[in-house]
Protein backbone atom coordinates (compact mmCIF):
# COMPACT_ATOMS: atom_id res chain seq x y z
CA UNK A 1 0.00 0.00 0.00
CA UNK A 2 1.32 3.47 -1.03
CA UNK A 3 1.99 5.74 1.95
CA UNK A 4 0.03 8.95 1.93
CA UNK A 5 3.01 11.15 2.41
CA UNK A 6 6.73 9.94 2.59
CA UNK A 7 9.68 12.32 3.93
CA UNK A 8 13.35 11.33 2.37
CA UNK A 9 15.84 11.29 4.92
CA UNK A 10 17.27 14.66 3.88
CA UNK A 11 13.78 16.50 4.24
CA UNK A 12 13.34 14.35 8.12
CA UNK A 13 16.44 16.15 8.70
CA UNK A 14 16.25 19.81 7.98
CA UNK A 15 12.57 19.29 9.55
CA UNK A 16 14.54 18.18 12.78
CA UNK A 17 16.62 21.08 12.71
CA UNK A 18 13.99 23.72 12.04
CA UNK A 19 12.64 22.22 14.82
CA UNK A 20 15.28 22.55 17.30
CA UNK A 21 15.79 26.01 16.33
CA UNK A 22 12.22 26.85 16.63
CA UNK A 23 11.96 24.71 19.91
CA UNK A 24 8.98 22.70 18.94
CA UNK A 25 10.65 19.42 19.83
CA UNK A 26 7.81 17.48 20.40
CA UNK A 27 5.70 18.71 18.07
CA UNK A 28 4.55 16.64 15.05
CA UNK A 29 4.60 17.93 11.42
CA UNK A 30 1.21 18.41 9.68
CA UNK A 31 1.19 18.54 5.77
CA UNK A 32 -1.79 19.04 3.93
CA UNK A 33 -3.47 20.97 1.09
CA UNK A 34 -4.97 24.56 1.40
CA UNK A 35 -6.97 26.40 -0.81
CA UNK A 36 -5.17 29.26 -3.26
CA UNK A 37 -2.15 29.34 -5.46
CA UNK A 38 -2.37 30.49 -9.41
CA UNK A 39 -3.55 26.65 -9.83
CA UNK A 40 -6.23 26.61 -6.97
CA UNK A 41 -4.34 24.52 -4.36
CA UNK A 42 -1.13 24.94 -2.03
CA UNK A 43 1.48 22.52 -0.29
CA UNK A 44 1.29 23.57 3.75
CA UNK A 45 4.06 21.98 6.12
CA UNK A 46 3.97 23.51 9.55
CA UNK A 47 4.19 22.31 13.56
CA UNK A 48 1.54 21.43 15.55
CA UNK A 49 1.08 20.25 18.61
CA UNK A 50 -2.58 19.34 18.43
CA UNK A 51 -3.84 16.07 16.57
CA UNK A 52 -7.39 15.92 15.17
CA UNK A 53 -9.57 12.96 15.37
CA UNK A 54 -9.61 12.74 11.15
CA UNK A 55 -5.88 12.64 11.24
CA UNK A 56 -3.65 10.11 10.26
CA UNK A 57 -0.31 9.60 11.78
CA UNK A 58 2.60 8.43 10.34
CA UNK A 59 6.08 7.75 12.01
CA UNK A 60 9.07 8.36 9.09
CA UNK A 61 13.48 8.79 10.73
CA UNK A 62 11.93 9.64 14.01
CA UNK A 63 9.19 12.01 13.12
CA UNK A 64 5.59 11.88 13.99
CA UNK A 65 3.87 13.29 10.73
CA UNK A 66 0.20 14.51 10.12
CA UNK A 67 -2.17 14.10 7.47
CA UNK A 68 -6.00 14.86 7.58
CA UNK A 69 -8.24 12.28 6.04
CA UNK A 70 -9.55 15.07 3.66
CA UNK A 71 -6.55 16.07 2.63
CA UNK A 72 -5.00 12.26 2.50
CA UNK A 73 -6.79 11.39 -1.13
CA UNK A 74 -5.13 14.41 -2.65
CA UNK A 75 -1.50 13.65 -1.29
CA UNK A 76 -1.64 9.91 -1.19
CA UNK A 77 2.31 8.75 -2.95
CA UNK A 78 3.79 12.44 -2.06
CA UNK A 79 7.05 12.71 -1.84
CA UNK A 80 8.61 15.88 0.37
CA UNK A 81 12.15 15.98 0.00
CA UNK A 82 15.50 18.75 1.12
CA UNK A 83 17.44 20.16 -1.71
CA UNK A 84 20.26 22.00 -0.92
CA UNK A 85 22.36 24.11 -3.43
CA UNK A 86 24.35 26.93 -4.12
CA UNK A 87 21.91 29.08 -4.41
CA UNK A 88 20.25 27.21 -1.01
CA UNK A 89 18.23 24.99 -0.12
CA UNK A 90 14.25 24.33 0.35
CA UNK A 91 11.93 21.56 0.16
CA UNK A 92 10.33 19.71 -3.08
CA UNK A 93 7.03 18.29 -3.17
CA UNK A 94 6.71 15.48 -5.67
CA UNK A 95 2.54 14.76 -6.30
CA UNK A 96 1.55 11.97 -8.49
CA UNK A 97 -1.78 13.36 -8.50
CA UNK A 98 -1.27 16.33 -9.21
CA UNK A 99 -2.45 17.08 -13.18
CA UNK A 100 -1.22 20.79 -13.42
CA UNK A 101 0.87 22.79 -11.30
CA UNK A 102 2.03 27.10 -12.08
CA UNK A 103 5.55 27.94 -12.85
CA UNK A 104 6.41 29.11 -9.47
CA UNK A 105 6.26 25.56 -8.42
CA UNK A 106 4.20 25.92 -5.13
CA UNK A 107 0.81 26.14 -6.43
CA UNK A 108 -1.15 22.96 -8.16
CA UNK A 109 -4.54 21.15 -8.58
CA UNK A 110 -5.86 17.29 -8.71
CA UNK A 111 -8.51 15.64 -11.71
CA UNK A 112 -10.86 15.55 -8.15
CA UNK A 113 -10.01 19.03 -6.65
CA UNK A 114 -9.37 22.16 -8.35
CA UNK A 115 -9.38 24.69 -5.35
CA UNK A 116 -9.62 28.02 -5.64
CA UNK A 117 -7.24 29.72 -7.74
CA UNK A 118 -5.60 33.03 -6.36
CA UNK A 119 -2.22 34.75 -6.67
CA UNK A 120 0.85 32.96 -6.09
Amino acid sequence: MTQTVELTEAAAFQVKEMMRHNEEEGSYLRVGVNGGGCSGLTYGLNFTRERHEDDELLEQHGLQILVSKEDGGILTGTKVDYKQSLMGGGFTITNPNAIASCGCGTSFRTKTKAGSPGDC
